[in-house]
């Protein structure tokens, strides 16, 4: 069976991994996660261009060899790579020697049958853009065409190879205009259909005096174009050019991704054109993304507007308090819900945190935790005898097919989009159905009845998710107690969940972003703080500290800091007060242990009589809680 064969660039290695370049990255990653949730087999290629002439430059400044540089470079992109939990299968470096013994096995052939000859190039050339272009592309300001580079080029008259591509325009226009699919979306396919449309040239494919690149066999002293070179690499993980049949197990690319800058000239003309000359069938999808934008630039170091993946996580672990796994989802699910397709887009901060909240914290990670929640407080935390509720299993059929189709097209945006409609529609039902009043009035299996269509909506949201937010969907299937590699058929089907079935305590996955809290640790440790007002063991011991689990919690009225809570302490119930609503959502306290003084006099605060104290750290003026660090028997004394 054929494998899905999905590819990235391979990427400059002249600078460090950004947002923009961890976009297409993370694009393929849930492209694979997605078609393996469709039971296909895989393979996921990614890697670096070491050939470049750039990366000489930048090695020498730098006083390494090319060989040296590129080696730590490939080894910074692949770790960050890794850090973003993106599941490459082959990690391929211009490099290696079976790149170099594709590129030349490619070579020769097309100059054997004549699609490449030799000839005399006379023209402009941008070493930092590694691009040759026509005088009729090139201002009389004698600068690079592309608007992201704008440096100074250089004029060069040498013998050169150049490979035939004007040959081979008619065959591409007919070729795309056949195929809708085979460029998408449908804004870049014209783009590339105009660019055709206006003449293609012949293009330079060696550089003389070239001491780092693919050496052209039998010509000393020259090597392979950069950009003819790097195209290949996609051929040159395969094993085409050692011989027999497993490439074709591999071969075609079911879908290729790039950004819009290196879609018409190189992979919308010449890498399919090389294709056809070899007879090699094309790639299935040509899918191009637009660029993120910063203040209206494109994201780049040379800008100096680039924003590192790892700088994006710590601020919204240090933020949020979230783990890092799910901080990390939460940059994959910004990027890909706010993937520029048809046109560019906008990253900021704000944005950012922004999804977070809204997206992670308030919907997915409030409707999983609150369903939990309730599950275990009104059901001893097991699956009732129930049955979805039509409108949900509707929803959840719905979400599940138009989930599939958009991930399938690489629409993400749109995927979510239908994903979180789910999650609306659960939320509308709780609200239209008030589990918490069926409960309170004694109606345990009519909440029961409303809570297990919450709880089939999370196990398929936890499928549906899985793609984009891999750590979360994973943690979502284990508070629910359910397989968390189910296959994508499973979110449109209900009943899953039998009577009887035990579902773990909730534990918050996205815990709000607090905009208060200090993103950056102090400089120096803090100085042991000078203690005063000491007591005796006998003074302490006159404190009675228990274990209670928080059963209920409600804001009090006309009080924004202030929650009531419902504690069980083994034998008994009771209530206190607390100012801790700026720190903890209601339903993120239900089901929690905490440690309370329990001896307090009562106290009247804003009308509600509190009969105890939590105990929780003081940071920076915001109160976190204390806890065990496992569920114990409510009304264990602390010592």
């Amino acid at each position: 069976m054929k494998r899905y064969y999905i590819t990235t660039p391979i990427y400059y290695v002249n600078s460090d991994p950004h947002v923009g370049t961890a976009l297409t990255t993370i694009l393929a990653d849930a492209a694979k996660r997605f078609q393996l949730s469709q039971g296909r087999e895989v393979m996921f290629l990614t890697g670096t261009d070491d050939n470049a002439q750039k990366n000489v430059e930048v090695a020498e400044a730098l006083g390494l060899t090319a060989e040296a540089y590129t080696a730590q470079m490939a080894d910074k992109f692949r770790k960050v790579w890794g850090d973003l939990d993106v599941s490459f299968d082959r990690f391929i470096r211009t490099t290696e020697e079976s790149h170099h013994r594709t590129v030349q096995k490619v070579f020769n052939q097309l100059r054997d049958q004549g699609d490449i000859y030799q000839g005399v190039y006379e023209g402009w050339y941008c070493v930092s853009d590694e691009t040759f272009f026509p005088p009729a592309k090139v201002g009389e300001d004698r600068l690079c065409p592309n608007p992201e580079c704008r440096r100074p080029l250089e004029h060069r008259q040498e013998e050169s190879y150049f490979f035939r591509l004007s040959a081979y325009g008619d065959r591409l226009t007919e070729y795309i205009r056949s195929h809708p699919e085979f460029v998408q979306p449908d804004a870049r396919r014209n783009e590339v259909l105009r660019f055709i449309e206006e003449g293609l040239i012949d293009t330079a494919v060696s550089r003389k005096d070239g001491s780092w690149g693919v050496p052209i066999p039998g010509e000393p002293g020259k090597v392979v174009y950069v950009w003819f070179d790097a195209l290949i690499n996609y051929l040159s993980a395969t094993g085409w050019a050692d011989g027999g049949d497993a490439w074709q197990e591999i071969w075609p690319p079911d879908l290729q991704l790039m950004a819009k800058d290196i879609l018409p000239r190189f992979h919308g003309t010449i890498w399919p054109a090389m294709l056809m000359a070899l007879d090699l069938p094309l790639p299935r999808q040509l899918f191009c993304h637009g660029w993120f934008l910063m203040e209206g630039e494109k994201i780049s170091k040379s800008k100096g507007n680039a924003v590192h993946p790892e700088k994006a996580i710590g601020d919204l672990m240090a933020l949020s308090g979230c783990e890092r796994r799910f901080a990390v989802d939460a940059l994959r699910y910004y990027l890909l819900r706010e993937t520029p397709i048809d046109s560019d887009g906008n990253f900021t901060i704000a944005g950012l945190h922004h999804r977070y909240n809204s997206d992670l914290a308030n919907d997915l990670g409030n409707l999983t935790h609150r369903t939990l929640s309730m599950t275990h407080r009104y059901l001893e935390g097991k699956a009732p005898q129930a049955a979805v509720a039509p409108v949900i299993a509707e929803k959840m059929k719905e979400a599940a097919e138009q989930t599939r189709e958009a991930y399938e097209k690489c629409d993400f945006p749109r995927g979510l989009s239908a994903a979180w409609e789910l999650i609306r529609a659960v939320n509308l039902y709780y609200d239209a159905e008030a589990p918490w009043n069926l409960a309170k009035n004694g109606d345990l299996a009519g909440a029961g009845a409303v809570l297990y269509s919450g709880l089939e909506a999370c196990r398929a949201l936890s499928i549906l998710a899985r793609p984009v937010c891999p750590n979360a969907a994973v943690e979502i299937a284990r508070q629910l107690d359910v397989p968390h590699d189910a296959p994508w058929e499973d979110a449109s089907k209900v009943g899953w969940i039998p009577a009887g079935h035990s579902v773990q305590s909730p534990m918050p996955i996205f815990p709000r972003i607090d905009p208060n809290r200090k993103t950056e640790a102090p400089q120096e440790p803090a100085k042991e703080a000078k203690m005063s007002n000491e007591i005796t063991l006998d003074d302490f011991k006159r404190v009675q500290l228990r274990i209670a689990t928080i059963k209920a919690a409600e804001p009090v009225p006309n009080a924004d800091k202030l929650l009531k809570l419902t504690l069980t302490l083994g034998d008994e119930e009771r209530q206190i007060v607390s100012g801790i609503a700026e720190e903890y959502a209601p339903d993120q306290l239900v089901g929690r242990q905490i440690a309370v003084v329990t001896n307090l006099k009562p106290a009247t605060i804003r009308g509600v009589v509190s009969d105890g104290m939590l105990l929780a750290a003081d940071v920076d003026g915001k109160a976190i809680l204390l806890s065990p660090d496992s569920n114990v028997p409510d009304g264990s004394p602390v010592r």
